[in-house]
Formats: C-alpha cells, sequence, structure tokens
C-alpha cells in the first residue's frame, strides 16, 4: 500500500453561516497527479487555501509527509516541501523572467550564483529560457502562467498545487500546459490540480477528487468519475459525458 505524501482529513471552513468545506478527506500519494475538480463555489480553492495555510481551518488536519502541517503559516508550508500557484497570475513586473524565478530559489539559498543556476535549471525545464531576460509584464498570458510554475518550481517542491492553471489558454497552449504538467511529474513531483478543462485535466490524471456544494461527491479513476451519475448530474452534463468514453 502506498504511503500518502499528503493527507487532507475531515477539513471544515466557514464564512459566516456559508459551509465553504464539510469534511472533505483524500489522500495524494508520491508521483501521482490527481485532479480536484467540481463547479463554481464547490469550495475547491477555498480548500486549497486550508491545506497550504492561507485559511485558518474550522476543523480537521492536514498532514504532509507525515507531519501536521495544520494552520501552519505558508512559508512554513512552503519549506516543507508543499507550494501552490494561484488562479490570478502575478509577475513582479519590475524583474526580467529569470528574476522573477531566483525569487523561489532564495527560499533554500542566500547565495545569488546558486539562485542563478537554479532559475536557469527550472526555466530550460518549463521551456522559458529563451524569455530569460525579458520583463516579466511583457510575457502573454501563457507564459506568465508558466512562469509562475517555474517561480515555484524554483523553491523545490516535493509536492506542487496548481489552481486553474490553464483557464484562459487557447488549445495549443492547453495541450502545452499539459505536457508540462505531465514533465514535472516525471521530474518526480507530486501534483494536486484544480481545473475547469475536463479534457485537459482527465486524460493527465491518476484519480479524479470531485466536490460539490462543499463536500467530497466521489474520489477515483477519471473513467470512473466522468461516468459516474452524480457527477454528470451535478457538474459534467450530458454533453461531456458522451465524450467520456475515450479517458
Amino acid at each position: 500500500m502506498k504511503e500518502p505524501l499528503l493527507e487532507v482529513k475531515g477539513i471544515t471552513k466557514k464564512f459566516g453561516n456559508l459551509l465553504a468545506n464539510n469534511d472533505v478527506s483524500f489522500n495524494v500519494n508520491k508521483g501521482e497527479i490527481v485532479g480536484l475538480i467540481g463547479p463554481n463555489g464547490a469550495g475547491k480553492t477555498t480548500l486549497f487555501n486550508c491545506i497550504t495555510g492561507m485559511y485558518k481551518t474550522d476543523g480537521g488536519q492536514v498532514f504532509f509527509r507525515g507531519r501536521d502541517i495544520t494552520n501552519m503559516a505558508p512559508d512554513r508550508i512552503c519549506k516543507q516541501g508543499l507550494t501552490r500557484t494561484f488562479q490570478i497570475v502575478k509577475t513582479i513586473k519590475e524583474l526580467t523572467v529569470r528574476e522573477n524565478v531566483m525569487t523561489g530559489a532564495f527560499l533554500h539559498t542566500n547565495r545569488l550564483k546558486e539562485a542563478e543556476e537554479v532559475a536557469d535549471e527550472i526555466l530550460e525545464l518549463t521551456n522559458l529560457r529563451e524569455k530569460a531576460e525579458q520583463p516579466g509584464n511583457s510575457l502573454t498570458i501563457a507564459d506568465r502562467k508558466r512562469l509562475e510554475i517555474a517561480r515555484v518550481l524554483a523553491t523545490r517542491p516535493e509536492m506542487l498545487m496548481l489552481d486553474e492553471a490553464m483557464a484562459g489558454l487557447n488549445q495549443t497552449e492547453i495541450r502545452e500546459a499539459m505536457e508540462l504538467c505531465l514533465k514535472i511529474k516525471r521530474e518526480g513531483i507530486t501534483l494536486l490540480i484544480v481545473e475547469h478543462i475536463m479534457e485537459a485535466i482527465m486524460p493527465i490524471s491518476d484519480r479524479i477528487v470531485v466536490l460539490n456544494a462543499g463536500e467530497k461527491l466521489i474520489e477515483d479513476k477519471p473513467d470512473i468519475v466522468a461516468n459516474n451519475d452524480e457527477v454528470i448530474k451535478a457538474y459534467l452534463g450530458e454533453g461531456y459525458h458522451a465524450k467520456s468514453k475515450k479517458y
């Protein structure tokens, strides 16, 4: 039996009378890509924020590598090897692409040369090497999303959480983003991905967790999830169901 890298146990988060997450539990095993899907307002980003210390939970626990990180400060969680991106991409506009990535590398070093070497390695991995000297704010939305991934990869994570990294991209850019996720997996990094583009997240995921109205609806392999009646009714719709046989 695989040892889980991330354990989410009964996470609950309230905003006043709104129950955004209600007793959500699942594991992510080392080396997996796990997709986290669900309709708008299902509580996906809230759950990301609870896992990574952005929000204080109202119940439940989060374990990473067997250590309780519940409500730990985000920077401490990052130093443990668990990091994430955000829906709204923000580059440091005064810095070049390489310098943006170097900011992530400084998590583990205060040596400029070492940070530059890490940044160049990550830029190569993410196909941004040729744009290293460009200002961060001069990039297309697809390259800005790639830059944000590069910046967090420079922190040397064991696990990466991506929040809608493919939103707003065209079909070619989506395929490139899918390829990058698989490339990152091959580098030995585990991924948990929130995504609305089903044709992108289903083929690359080992398992899918579905949230609906703050609760876990199902957790299973992509083909089983895509053909689950409750998931089709709550989120995917019959149109997607008709295309799901290829998964």
